[in-house]
């Protein structure tokens, strides 16, 4: 009834959407086929850039070192999503499965992120894992426990506690992608959780099956689509990154997105920069075709 009523007024239907469509044209569509187009030129002067048709700047993108920054922006994007998934299924597990008093707190906490900017957030986590940061003082905190029990008992003391180097590696890396990335992996997974048919559950565990294989065979195949939802929510924009590492980051954990900053204002090279830029978009592409593909085939089968 709906749809009929939407084409009986199609007038409505496009002042409606024509607004929205024109914003997304000038502020998106345009925009990017502008740097499309730079990918295919090159530098005529400092602020002149030819578009010449060439490949040049896609054959450069496509050398070793640069495949190899390629590769380690998604190995660490990876492993952000990886770690993302194992932690935030017991969170939304526990939120779907909490009192109908505490689940809106506790969704608040998780969405409670998304009202500071990242940039405070991730100075915030910088000066949590610095060298005189609470993380540090209180690994030296139960470093010197751990030494004063030993003096206790008759044995030699520890060394003196010499700070960790949380900063400025790729741990710091993945913590901080992980921290930033988390509330996009929770609630798709919470949505998914929350429309499971608890009688299965119940069911399963009459039937013996214990808490941990009703997780396995159970619950996890239900919540399938939150899973893949939040794989993709989050392994995109990780792939993206460019602000955690710049911050967070040493001089070998740098990722395609710093790469493609640096083609773009130190090394004024558009054209280079806009072929990177294009290159990690067909590769989202292509992680977006096959999460499309996978869902089509079972469905024809």
């Amino acid at each position: 009834m709906a749809e009929q009523d939407w084409k009986a007024n199609k007038r409505v239907f496009a002042a409606v959407s024509l607004p929205t469509l024109l914003w997304t044209i000038a502020f998106f569509v345009v925009p990017m086929a502008i740097v499309w187009f730079y990918s295919f030129g090159e530098n005529a002067g400092l602020n002149e850039i030819h578009i010449s048709g060439t490949l040049d700047n896609y054959k450069r993108a496509t050398e070793y070192l640069y495949l190899g920054i390629f590769g380690k922006s998604f190995a660490v994007a990876a492993l952000v999503t990886l770690t993302c998934l194992i932690v935030g299924f017991p969170v939304a597990m526990a939120i779907t499965f909490a009192s109908e008093k505490w689940r809106p707190w506790l969704l608040l906490g998780i969405m409670l992120p998304f009202w500071t900017n990242l940039l405070v957030r991730t100075y915030a986590l910088m000066i949590l894992l610095g060298q005189q940061g609470y993380a540090n003082k209180g690994l030296g905190m139960l470093w010197g426990g751990a030494s004063w029990t030993k003096t206790l008992i008759g044995l030699q003391p520890l060394p003196t506690w010499e700070p960790v180097q949380l900063l400025f590696n790729n741990f710091a890396v993945v913590f901080g992608l992980v921290y930033v990335h988390l509330p996009f992996m929770v609630l798709p997974l919470y949505a998914a959780l929350d429309r499971l048919d608890r009688s299965l559950i119940e069911a399963s565990l009459d039937l013996g099956a214990g808490h941990f294989r009703t997780i396995l065979r159970i619950v996890v195949p239900l919540a399938a689509p939150g899973i893949v939802a939040g794989v993709m929510i989050t392994l995109i924009p990780a792939l993206g990154a460019y602000l955690t590492p710049d911050l967070m980051g040493g001089t070998d954990s740098q990722m395609i997105a710093n790469v493609i900053e640096r083609q773009f204002k130190k090394a004024n090279d558009w054209p280079f920069g806009s072929a990177l830029s294009f290159l990690l978009i067909y590769a989202m592409f292509i992680l977006i075709a096959l999460q499309s593909l996978r869902r089509k085939v079972p469905e024809a089968g």
